[in-house]
């Protein structure tokens, strides 16, 4: 959306805005009264369903804890600390290699590969600048309009038989997971992150999602049953989350939980995959939204 626009239209109300970013990406405004298709409900639920637990889940340093509570510790990403500011951050007790996070954006994300040659200086422009941004106003996902602005450090994940990291995002549908996608290519400056959407039997969609389909072959992960099996007991009680994993030698770890893959505005390719995923979502009763 055109910068000077969306500056505009941040003062109005959630439902008006959502509307309108809606018609800006479809050609069409959505149908909250009777939303149908998967990224309609996904504004249906930005909209009406706004429950405490949702801010934590969202919380990247608070979803360790839930997640941990929930399915055990050895399935998240170890943190080494978290600090409001990023001169707070204690770079003594990091290790060679780490992440730096921001708690509460997409993309706030900067890697350490090699403590000894870090740039201390780019990766404060980078963070401090994310630590601004305000991501709730920008696709009014209700969870992020209360998560404090901070900054973790975690460990730096790496599949060391393959040398690389790939994405394992699953769609799950309280207590039931449907689909997935694989992203590849995302650590390649010189190349478009490509997604590969998958059934649970790991057979190949004919689904396209704001990136390509990547022309290599991908193989199912060894953690592929655990992860299922993971996403399913996340997602319990929850309308739709997506479970985002990955794998290092073949061991499953969470990475973080989504309550609105893309925010609900990038359409699928064919289009009946958007209804189809719609199906998938049941959505509450206005009763239980604040529960």
């Amino acid at each position: 959306m055109n910068r000077l626009l969306y500056s505009v239209l941040r003062i109005l109300p959630d439902k008006a805005y959502i509307s309108l970013k809606y018609l800006y990406h479809f050609g069409k405004l959505p149908n909250l009264k009777q939303p149908k298709t998967f990224n309609e409900k996904l504004q249906w639920l930005k909209l009406y369903d706004r429950r405490p637990l949702y801010e934590i889940i969202v919380d990247k340093y608070e979803a360790k804890k839930y997640i941990s509570n929930i399915i055990g510790e050895q399935y998240v990403i170890p943190c080494y600390g978290v600090w409001d500011k990023f001169e707070d951050i204690n770079f003594e007790i990091l290790p060679k290699q780490f992440v730096l996070k921001t708690t509460h954006d997409c993309g706030g994300v900067y890697i350490c590969k090699d403590k000894a040659s870090f740039d201390k200086e780019a990766a404060r422009r980078f963070l401090e600048k994310h630590l601004k941004a305000n991501y709730f106003l920008e696709g009014r996902e209700w969870p992020y309009k209360n998560v404090k602005p901070r900054i973790l450090a975690e460990a730096y994940m790496e599949n060391f038989k393959t040398h690389d990291l790939r994405d394992y995002k699953f769609f799950a549908f309280d207590g039931k997971t449907k689909l997935l996608f694989v992203a590849t290519d995302r650590q390649k400056e010189e190349e478009e992150v490509k997604f590969d959407f998958y059934d649970i039997e790991f057979n190949h969609l004919p689904i396209k999602n704001g990136h390509p389909n990547s022309n290599c072959s991908i193989q199912k992960p060894e953690s592929f049953d655990e992860m299922v099996r993971i996403a399913d007991k996340l997602s319990e009680g929850i309308p739709h989350v997506r479970v985002d994993f990955y794998e290092v030698d073949g061991r499953p770890y969470v990475g973080e939980l989504t309550l609105s893959h893309f925010s609900g505005i990038v359409p699928f390719e064919p289009e009946e995959w958007d209804r189809r995923m719609g199906d998938w979502i049941i959505l509450p009763t206005k009763s239980r939204t604040k529960a």
